[in-house]
Formats: structure tokens, C-alpha cells, sequence
């Protein structure tokens, strides 16, 4: 195992002791039963870090740890603010509030990530569609999208992660990578695909299966 890997294992680790102690209605979710999908889904994002982002962000979640802070809870309440805003006001007071400088950095970083997502969803629309909305417009009791999930995961970071987070995105730009496109090429081998466009095919292929078999009564053929 390499420095990165272990970095990335590292990381996973902490996450996912704190995603099992995330609190949920009705008792503990699928999703916490499902390590193997969590890892799945977070490495891949880690994938397109920098190395520094990867061990200040390991930083944040130790510290967190020695604190009693469960940074996963602490995302889920945050994105609550869009998705359940009569529930965040109740629980609103017991997040930590964020610096003026994270706002500002996290007010940067959003719109490069959601400028790559409308690309990739041209790019990929078998893919994305069957992923999160984009934009929290289409939020819903029951679906988070990936801008209002962005947002609730940047406002448990430290400002010197965020910081380089914004330092890497933008480099990433300057460079012409698109980091969202790491992410997701990474999720599609690690389901089986051996390519994002192969995925995209695939997919696209059985949407078009799906709505021709819609149960509406129409032929979709």
C-alpha cells in the first residue's frame, strides 16, 4: 500500500465509524449496513484530491474525533437547512457555527464543482440522470442534491482545508481536469464498468428499455 492509499484508507476509516453513530429516524438506515457501497462512493470522490487536501481533511476528522464531533452528523444537519428547514431550526443551534472565511471559501468552491456537473451531465446523461439532482431547486423531503450535499460536506471542513480544496479545484481548472469526471469515472470502474463512457452506453441503453416498458398504458415503442 502506498502513502495515498493509505492516506485514502485513512480517511474512509474515520468516515465511516462516524456515518454508523449518524443518528436516524426509525433506527439505523440500509446505508449504514453497507460498508462496502460507502467505500465505494467515498473513495471515489478522494480520488481526484490532492494529497495535501487528503491529509488536512484527515486532520479535520481526527481532531473532530478528540473533540466528540461527528463530522458526518454535523454535514447531515447542515443540508437539512434545504431539505428540511422546520427540522433545522430546531437543530440549527446545536451546529457549530462557520467562520466568515469558510462561507467565503465555500461560496467559491460551489459554483466550480457544479460548472463541472452540468458538463459531465452533457457529457454523461445516462450516468448522471440516474444520479442526485444538480441543483438544490431540486431538493425534496426525500432526495438531496448534489449542491445542497456539496454544501453540508465544505461547512464541516477546517478553513485550511478549505482552503486547499479551492487552491486544488482551481488548479484543476487552470490545468482543464474536470474533478467531478475523477470521481465519477472512478464509482463507474468500481461497479465493473471498464469506462465512464462504457457505463454512459450501457445505461443510456437500458433507460430507453425502461420507458418503452413504462406501465402507463402508452407504447413507448
Amino acid at each position: 500500500m502506498n502513502r495515498r492509499e493509505g492516506l485514502t484508507d485513512d480517511v474512509v476509516e474515520h468516515e465511516w465509524e462516524m456515518f454508523g453513530r449518524v443518528p436516524n429516524r426509525g433506527g439505523t438506515a440500509s446505508c449504514q449496513e453497507s460498508p462496502q457501497t460507502f467505500r465505494i462512493m467515498r473513495t471515489a470522490q478522494l480520488a481526484s484530491w490532492s494529497d495535501a487536501l487528503l491529509e488536512s481533511y484527515l486532520v479535520d476528522l481526527q481532531d473532530a474525533a478528540l473533540a466528540g464531533r461527528n463530522l458526518l452528523t454535523e454535514k447531515y444537519g447542515h443540508m437539512m437547512q434545504s431539505t428540511a428547514p422546520e427540522e433545522y431550526a430546531r437543530i440549527a443551534e446545536m451546529l457549530p457555527a462557520l467562520a466568515p472565511a469558510a462561507l467565503e471559501l465555500i461560496a467559491r468552491i460551489v459554483p466550480v464543482i457544479l460548472d463541472w456537473e452540468v458538463a459531465l451531465a452533457a457529457k454523461y446523461p445516462g450516468v448522471v440522470a440516474r444520479g442526485r439532482p444538480i441543483f438544490s431547486s431540486g431538493d425534496r423531503p426525500q432526495v438531496t442534491s448534489l449542491e445542497t450535499y456539496l454544501k453540508g460536506e465544505l461547512a464541516t471542513y477546517s478553513v485550511r482545508t478549505l482552503e486547499l480544496y479551492l487552491a486544488h479545484v482551481e488548479r484543476q481548472c487552470a490545468e482543464g481536469v474536470n474533478g467531478c469526471e475523477i470521481t465519477l469515472a472512478r464509482t463507474a470502474t468500481q461497479y465493473g464498468y471498464r469506462s465512464l463512457q462504457e457505463a454512459n452506453e450501457r445505461l443510456s441503453g437500458r433507460a430507453d428499455r425502461e420507458n418503452r416498458l413504462a406501465p402507463d398504458g402508452r407504447n413507448h415503442t
